[in-house]
């Protein structure tokens, strides 16, 4: 497609070029805003300016932008959707407050939805084919906005349509060892109908586990004792608490990888090449189709058969049993069957990213990048508009101090809002495959901030090692809501620690997967990623997320009672963010710390000694390489903090300073290997691939041993285990050779 719906804000000749950030050419600035050389005096971070920004982030603008934004269901492509794009273009390109520049770009993606005319349907059918019940997954209409013609029906996205019919049995969270327990118990998956619930293992594999055993469909349900702590009545669950109601079903994408499904490593152009609908690989195998729990209970309750594992007992008003089938005495009659209908269909659409850039004085050519995903299953409330709600109020701040003349970046940002995340994070991936080379060549970092705001009791912070450091320093500055007189950083050590062996006692960060929009930025391009939000005490809950997540209760009152009332954690928020983003755009010197891989190496090293080095042996394998492979990476790694603290103590010239952030900047470049999993797609860092095996180590050479634990001396699965650790060695030396000095080849 066309690049459309262009917005020019730059000034002169900026207001034509405001693309140059993406295509690499940039805007010929005024002569007072010409990037400074490298003998000009430095532009630092000016802790003025990041007081004022501080300041300036507003809860009461913060609520009005989700006001607006979850006003109304905003599926991908949808016309509110569009609408949003616009909305987006419109304050990105305000005169008093807007950026540089902004604009769309298209995509024609495929997606799946539930047919309008035909609702996917679960029945219980009679020996004599007579059907018995039937079960809608729709939601109750309990506060006025689950009942609108744009509430989507729950379903499963990119689940084949069929209509399977067979005998029930409960399968807990469908993995692969859950269906092998009901094997080993001797029932007969053949033909069966699968009950699971949400949880442990993703929703697309669960059908694909399940298809393996013979299963012909699978039903998935949140069970209360995973999301409510128990509670499952009405007067238990929202509107009267966070809890999510009997009625209410997670909606999601079950397509297995990410990216459009078609044109997997091209960007969905109308002009790409695409795999043949039919053929395409990572799609569900088999129907499903998500149900309620008060729907699940009726089925489940009513199964015949051997008792689950207490493991695999939940909150229902009942003891699980495994079937197959229902029992005798039960609410329907035995040897019913369960007939799951689903009538899901897929269509290409036209999906759009939108981006706002602030082209940087000095560096232009160094981008940073801070994105958040925009559309929604339903109003969307929680995810993502109160990221988006965050996003948009930092750039009015930023920008309004642009429009002023007061500031300009150091380097480029780009903020964005993606489409199509919640079909399998679409827009990021296609923007990542369009423009690879260059955002490999000049991201500096990704800032995520899909959900900011889970709850209110504290800060939640993932990301790879080097981000650590920005995050860590950019929350000591920071006052905590509320009136505890902590900063976030303190108030996060009292929810969620660990000792470290370098600082002591800190806050546990978390790391990557490809649950948001970071992961084809730091899984395909290798760049420094993050995420940011505020979330909950893991010590009063148990709930695995916020409860009413891709539901039709994600609504604006939903946060409004019970996850942020005044508003004060999305601010906290919206401040991180802001943070961290001026200290990645403005900073001389980057503030990554690479040395705070060692930890992670030492860790990984750790455990495959511990837990595979004597396998490993038997095999004529050595650990040897790999621990003279972790040596030279520490080496490297403070050498290089030695230098850029030396170079802090003088006056360094800009190139020097300028060299040594590239080196900060690739290091992540270093850990990919495209041809380290084929097996998987977009997956090629060496460290925070998916790791199946049980061994917490590097995840290549941990899932090789799993598979070859079993097998024969001299055998493929064992030539693939020393060829894991190859990697992984020749990745570490790599990343070491990136940090020594440029000179020393």
């Amino acid at each position: 497609m066309q690049w459309v719906k262009v917005v020019g804000l730059g000034v002169g000749v900026a207001a034509l070029l405001g693309l140059g950030i993406i295509l690499g050419h940039f805007a010929i600035p005024k002569e007072a805003e010409q990037p400074a050389s490298s003998t000009s005096a430095p532009q630092d971070l000016d802790l003025e300016t990041l007081k004022t920004v501080m300041g300036q982030l507003d809860t009461s603008r913060i609520r009005e932008n989700l006001r607006e934004l979850s006003r109304q269901p905003h599926l991908a492509s949808s016309p509110r959707d569009e609408d949003l794009v616009q909305l987006l273009l419109q304050r990105w390109g305000d005169q008093a407050s807007g950026l540089d520049s902004a604009r769309t770009m298209e995509y024609e993606v495929l997606l799946s939805f539930p047919s309008p005319e035909q609702p996917n349907l679960v029945e219980v059918v009679d020996p004599n084919g007579t059907v018995h019940h039937s079960y809608l997954p729709k939601e109750e209409n309990v506060t006025g906005e689950q009942g609108g013609p744009d509430v989507v029906q729950p379903y499963a996205a990119y689940a084949p349509p069929g209509t399977p019919e067979g005998l029930l049995v409960y399968a807990n969270h469908g993995t692969e060892d859950d269906f092998k327990y009901l094997q080993n118990q001797g029932i007969d998956l053949q033909g069966t109908i699968a009950l699971t619930r949400y949880g442990v293992t993703g929703r697309g594999a669960k059908a694909v586990n399940a298809a393996r055993h013979g299963v012909v469909g699978v039903l998935v349900y949140t069970d209360p004792g995973d999301i409510n702590d128990g509670r499952s009545l009405p007067n238990e669950t929202f509107p009267y608490s966070w809890g999510l109601p009997p009625s209410g079903v997670e909606r999601g994408s079950y397509h297995v990888y990410f990216g459009d499904p078609v044109t997997p490593y091209l960007p969905a152009h109308p002009s790409s090449f695409r795999l043949d609908w039919d053929n395409a690989t990572g799609f569900p195998p088999i129907p499903a189709q998500p149900i309620s729990f008060q729907h699940a209970e009726d089925l489940l309750c009513n199964l015949q058969g051997l008792l689950a594992p207490a493991s695999w007992q939940g909150a229902l008003r009942c003891e699980y049993q495994l079937g197959p089938g229902f029992k005798p005495d039960g609410k329907f009659t035995q040897g019913s069957q369960v007939k799951v209908s689903v009538h899901n269909r897929l269509e290409l659409r036209n999906s759009s990213n939108v981006l706002g850039i602030i082209r940087g004085a000095v560096e232009p050519d160094r981008y940073v990048v801070c994105g958040n995903h925009r559309d929604s299953w339903v109003h969307g409330a929680v995810d993502p508009s109160s990221g988006t709600a965050v996003l948009l109020e930092l750039s009015r701040v930023l920008g309004t101090l642009l429009k002023k003349g007061t500031w300009r970046p150091r380097r480029s940002i780009v903020f964005a809002s993606w489409g199509a995340e919640e079909f399998g994070l679409i827009g990021s991936t296609e923007f990542t495959e369009e423009f690879f080379s260059k955002l490999q060549e000049r991201t500096v970092a990704y800032i995520n901030v899909d959900i900011a705001v889970f709850a209110n009791a504290t800060l939640r912070g993932q990301g790879t090692p080097p981000v650590q450091n920005v995050i860590f320093s950019a929350a000591k500055e920071i006052s905590s809501p509320g009136s505890s007189g902590l900063n976030l950083y303190d108030n996060w050590i009292r929810y969620t620690n660990r000792s470290s062996p370098v600082y002591g006692l800190i806050p546990s960060m978390g790391t990557l997967d490809a649950g948001s929009d970071y992961a084809p930025f730091i899984h395909f391009l290798g760049i420094s990623s993050m995420d940011i939000s505020y979330t909950y005490d893991r010590s009063k809950t148990s709930a695995r997320i916020y409860p009413t997540y891709h539901t039709a209760f994600d609504t604006l009152e939903y946060v409004e009672k019970f996850l942020d009332p005044d508003f004060s954690s999305h601010q906290a928020v919206a401040r991180m963010a802001g943070s961290v983003l001026l200290r990645l755009s403005d900073s001389f010197f980057l503030p990554l710390k690479v040395s705070d891989y060692s930890e992670t190496l030492q860790s990984f090293l750790q455990a495959a000694q511990q837990d595979l080095r004597a396998l490993l042996e038997q095999h004529s394998i050595s650990l040897g390489p790999l621990v003279t492979a972790v040596e030279k990476f520490e080496a490297a790694a403070t050498d290089l903090g030695q230098r850029i603290s030396d170079l802090q103590k003088g006056s360094p010239d800009p190139l020097q300073v300028r060299m040594v952030n590239d080196q900060l900047m690739l290091l992540e470049r270093a850990f990919l290997n495209r041809r380290a999993f084929p097996e998987e797609r977009y997956y090629s860092h060496v460290l925070w691939a998916p790791r199946t095996g049980s061994v917490a180590t590097f995840p290549g050479l941990a899932n090789a041993c799993s598979r070859a634990s079993n097998t024969d001396l001299g055998s493929e699965e064992w030539a693939e285990v020393h060829r894991q650790l190859s990697i992984v060695v020749a990745a570490l030396e790599g990343a070491a050779a990136t940090l020594r000095p440029v000179d020393d080849l």
